[in-house]
């Protein structure tokens, strides 16, 4: 790695250490547009991913970082001195006026439209799983959905049974087609919950059995269940009995070997399902960060970005979410609106969530965590401006509310909290084929979908290498369209069978809902 240190944008007065940084050393930046060389002697010592002062700091003055104010100097603070929470306080509040800019839209879709051209004229092909509905799944499983936690472990048996059976233990994509596992999406709701939080359930379950890496579904229940056969099907809607059984513990003599019967019977009806070509733009994109640190917004997330930017380029539907991890960098999002009512939809997204932590007596800007604040993000909107990097420059093409499904092509905002389980479920209930999670600290969840994790510096990457799937700290070594197109083969690979994502090697894969009221 050439650079020790890294300044984002011309109109930055911080920069990040890219590697650890004594006191007294001397570091010099390279000139940017509109932005002068500079060499700054550090006061302190730095550690990777944390900022420095590039100029003296008056009390009260914005601290910008991306081009943005990630809060103000609580102190007056030193040229080369550490920036960081001791000497920074938040600029957020709950509620904030915002605007449209109808022009500067336009010229934004113009400037993304322009610059995506030649990745329409070379759209990837994949190998996939075209189901009847018209969409495409990157997986060919099995998958098992309790009404209520009472049936986890019945479903957890089932699982573990089917495996063994037809798969010889052995779950995993393959090249070809057929059966690819049995899995099951264990969770402790289904009764005792009330009004909002008993549809929520009830809305992300029938998600899952809609989603298309599923070839076929069992629906669990017990019986008795405020969130039984009859009120799920209100939510579940249309569906293919030959690809979606049910199953009510309680009216069976064995429920295992009612559960086995029903099992081989859709063993049978995906076992045919075989890969076909189709563009990647077919393929729905999900993306998360978790366990962020002050190299994400520079690493992993920009890198993320270009890959956002070149499948909407191409025509697909990606989703971007964590509402909370937006705050302070909304109004980025907002100036890509495609029209006003995305932009107004937007606005609600927003505040809605504020109101959510308002109501229950919580500030809306009580974040980042201790790990992230270890990792070198300081307040909430340096976090948040990191993390919007993931969204690129795709122009905003909807707005989805948490248990919606993705419909439109382009970026979609995904109503959602930034706890991990919550979002990347948030992600594969929408209709994500395959999440793209990036990471500075490192993390080994899963989702219902293939999972890649994306390092956001070269020592995770390699001493969590049985968790990470690519080094996004690449691109402060090579060019950038070189690790982008190297992690777009990649998700072809994965998405096509020929790879698995480290989180389906580790049978790492779990759910869980977003819940807002009482349990009785």
């Amino acid at each position: 790695m050439s650079k020790i240190a890294i300044r984002i944008n011309p109109a930055d007065i911080v920069a990040v250490a890219l590697q650890p940084l004594a006191k007294g050393t001397s570091v010099s930046l390279e000139a940017m547009e509109n932005a002068p060389a500079l060499t700054v002697t550090l006061k302190e010592d730095i550690v990777p991913g944390h900022k420095f002062a590039l100029r003296n700091i008056k009390k009260d003055e914005p601290i910008i970082k991306y081009g943005y104010p990630i809060g103000a100097a609580s102190q007056n603070i030193e040229e080369g001195a550490h920036v960081h929470s001791h000497n920074i306080h938040t600029l957020l509040s709950e509620k904030f006026e915002y605007s449209y800019n109808e022009k500067a839209a336009k010229t934004a879709y113009e400037n993304w439209f322009k610059e995506t051209e030649s990745l329409r004229k070379n759209i990837p092909t994949v190998n996939v799983y075209k189901r009847p509905d018209g969409r495409v799944g990157s997986r060919n499983e099995i998958w098992i959905v309790p009404l209520v936690g009472c049936v986890n472990k019945i479903s957890e048996t089932l699982t573990a049974w089917a495996n063994g059976k037809f798969l010889g233990g052995e779950p995993g994509p393959n090249v070809e087609g057929g059966l690819e596992g049995v899995f099951t999406w264990t969770h402790p709701y289904g009764c005792s919950q009330m009004g909002g939080d008993k549809e929520t359930t009830a809305k992300i379950l029938a998600d899952l059995v809609h989603h298309p890496n599923a070839g076929g579904v069992l629906v669990v229940s017990l019986g008795c269940e405020e969130n039984n056969i009859p009120y799920f099907k209100e939510f579940l809607g249309e569906y293919d009995e030959n690809r979606v059984r049910f199953m009510t513990s309680q009216l069976c003599d064995d429920e295992l070997e009612e559960g086995k019967k029903l099992i081989t019977e859709l063993v049978d009806y995906v076992k045919d399902f075989k890969r076909e070509p189709a563009p990647l733009s077919e393929v729905v994109l999900g993306m998360k960060c978790g366990g962020s640190d002050g190299m994400s917004g520079i690493t992993a997330n920009a890198l993320i970005g270009r890959v956002c930017d070149a499948l909407t380029g191409m025509g697909g539907k990606v989703m971007l979410t964590e509402v909370p991890e937006m705050f302070g960098a909304e109004q980025m999002l907002m100036n890509r609106a495609v029209n006003k009512e995305v932009f107004e939809k937007t606005v609600d997204l927003i505040n809605n969530f504020k109101d959510y932590y308002t109501k229950h007596d919580q500030v809306c800007y009580e974040n980042p965590s201790p790990g992230n604040k270890a990792g070198g993000i300081t307040t909430l909107e340096d976090k948040s401006l990191g993390c919007v990097q993931k969204g690129g420059k795709a122009p905003v093409m909807g707005v989805l509310k948490y248990g919606e499904r993705i419909k439109e092509k382009g970026l979609s905002l995904l109503e959602g909290p930034g706890n991990d389980i919550v979002s990347t479920t948030d992600l594969a209930s929408a209709g994500a084929n395959i999440i793209l999670f990036s990471t500075g600290r490192g993390t080994p969840l899963g989702s219902p979908v293939p999972t890649i994790k994306i390092a956001t510096n070269h020592p995770l990457a390699e001493k969590k290498s049985n968790w990470i799937d690519f080094d996004a700290a690449r691109l402060l070594d090579e060019p950038s369209d070189v690790v982008r197109d190297s992690l777009l083969q990649q998700i072809c690979d994965v998405i096509s069978g020929k790879l698995m994502a480290k989180n389906e090697k580790n049978n790492y894969r779990e759910i869980a809902i977003f819940k807002d009221g009482v349990t009785l």
